[in-house]
């Protein structure tokens, strides 16, 4: 990299081509050194993943990748899956997370070329008419693309800048969409694994008022009450496990995986309550944290640079210069003539209809326009960051009420009811309803629990960027159910 360059104006016997070549070289210099990065520009992206969520991520460009990402497939594979796992497995097999670092490439790509000087432009014309021979020889160079160099380069830098942070996004997104698949498929296994307790409950509690009523000591109408019960979790069980299967498959596609792979286990039960966490600045650690804002006043910046080099190039919309040798032979009479002119030709276009307002008016209303979004995001990130974490304790709130209060009192009512029953203190219907009742309150606390969990999601994500979940949160999953029913 030069810092300082001394330039002398003098007059030069060099050929036009190679003072060209230099005017270029020059011009790359001075608008400075751009080179592509080893990894694609991931680097950045890597050290901010791990030290927000903890988890590393790759780039796989090569078949060596390939087989080290494969490998650690294989061992995150071999035994059951945590939330921890799932996210790093997806960080490093989920496709799309991969097309979105190509994505930074692509970009990269356009910043080192907005960095080079344009290429010169060589032409040779040969005219022969009888006797004459014209050879005329061109080169040519855009003036203007020299020219605005260090300004172009500048504004593709902040693209650069701009995507990588949409990269760190992608990435936190797709974190939290793998955390949010994995709690669910493992809420859905649990659900039905208590439903399957619950079935076989019923049907001996079917079976044994069968037999009663083959003695006489119980009624028809009770025989149908427990017979129907016995159906109607059998019922809920099935849809249970359909919901068991398409949330495993929305876990595999996140996961990125197939095959073989496909036979990964998942634990019977969601994870134990965290501690709570608090926090007294959501919105001012949204605003300096979330990559979605970040990207955004780097792309505001952009597009404040190309705002600026509309103006200056306002009334040259092209400017082509270049270099011009005509070499001439006639013979006539016998007596062949040649001559070798020498000039240059300088094409500009003259404002005349158009003065250059539309171009500005243009920038001047997309940078306006670029504005307002950012202040419009900046504000529904301070919304977001303030309600997700009210859904986070929210929901904290709920889930421990139940573990601590709701299900002890429903495994006492469910003693007392079985006690009144053996005493012959109430009906089966007492006992069914009671049981009915149970089952209800059980599948509410796993659902609460989920939803205390996608609720951490949502406010990690809202903290520091990734997207929030629609309709994944308490609220939207009460809908949800109380629509089916």
């Amino acid at each position: 990299m030069v810092t300082a360059i001394d330039i002398r104006v003098e007059r030069s016997s060099a050929p036009p081509l190679k003072r060209l070549v230099t005017i270029a070289a020059l011009t790359a210099t001075l608008g400075g050194c751009v080179t592509f990065t080893p990894n694609g520009g991931m680097t950045p992206v890597s050290s901010a993943v791990t030290e927000a969520i903890g988890k590393d991520t790759v780039k796989i460009a090569s078949t060596a990748d390939a087989v080290n990402v494969q490998s650690r497939v294989k061992a995150l594979l071999a035994k059951p899956l945590t939330a921890d796992a799932a996210v790093q497995l997806a960080l490093i097999n989920n496709r799309g997370l991969q097309a979105e670092y190509n994505a930074l490439g692509i970009s990269e790509a356009a910043f080192v070329g907005a960095s080079l000087p344009p290429n010169p432009v060589i032409g040779v014309e040969r005219l022969s008419a009888g006797p004459s021979l014209e050879i005329e020889r061109r080169v040519v160079a855009n003036i203007l693309a020299l020219l605005t160099l260090p300004a172009r380069s500048d504004i593709a830098g902040k693209q650069f800048a701009a995507a990588r942070q949409k990269a760190i996004e992608a990435t936190f997104r797709t974190a939290a969409e793998a955390r949010r698949a994995y709690y669910r498929a493992v809420a859905s296994r649990q659900t039905a694994v208590f439903l399957e307790q619950a079935r076989v409950s019923a049907d001996a509690a079917a079976d044994l008022t069968r037999k009663l009523g083959e003695t006489g000591a119980a009624k028809k109408l009770d025989q149908a009450r427990a017979s129907a019960f016995y159906a109607e979790v059998s019922n809920e069980l099935a849809q249970t496990r359909l919901k068991v299967g398409t949330d495993r498959e929305a876990l595999t596609r996140m996961l990125g995986l197939w095959g073989a792979d496909l036979e990964y286990k998942l634990p019977q039960q969601l994870p134990a309550m965290p501690r709570i966490q608090t926090s007294q600045q959501v919105e001012a650690d949204a605003i300096r944290k979330r990559v979605d804002l970040i990207a955004a006043r780097l792309e505001l910046d952009a597009m404040a640079k190309t705002l600026g080099l509309s103006d200056a190039t306002r009334f040259v919309s092209m400017l082509d210069g270049g270099w011009r040798g005509n070499y001439e032979r006639s013979t006539e009479d016998g007596v062949r003539e040649s001559s070798s002119p020498r000039g240059f030709e300088l094409e500009i276009e003259i404002p005349i209809f158009d003065g250059g307002e539309v171009k500005v008016r243009r920038a001047r209303e997309m940078y306006m326009q670029a504005v307002n979004r950012l202040m419009e995001k900046a504000v529904n990130v301070r919304s977001e960051a303030r309600a997700a974490y009210l859904t986070y304790r929210g929901s904290y709130d709920i889930a421990r009420q139940y573990q601590n209060s709701i299900l002890p009192l429903r495994r006492t009512i469910n003693e007392q009811a079985l006690l009144e029953y053996n005493g012959m203190l109430i009906d089966v219907f007492e006992l069914l309803t009671t049981a009915r009742e149970s089952i209800e309150t059980n599948i509410a606390a796993i659902s609460t629990k989920r939803d205390f969990f996608i609720a951490a999601v949502d406010f990690e994500t809202a903290i520091i960027g990734g997207g929030s979940s629609s309709g994944d949160g308490p609220a939207a999953t009460a809908d949800a159910e109380g629509s089916a029913d």
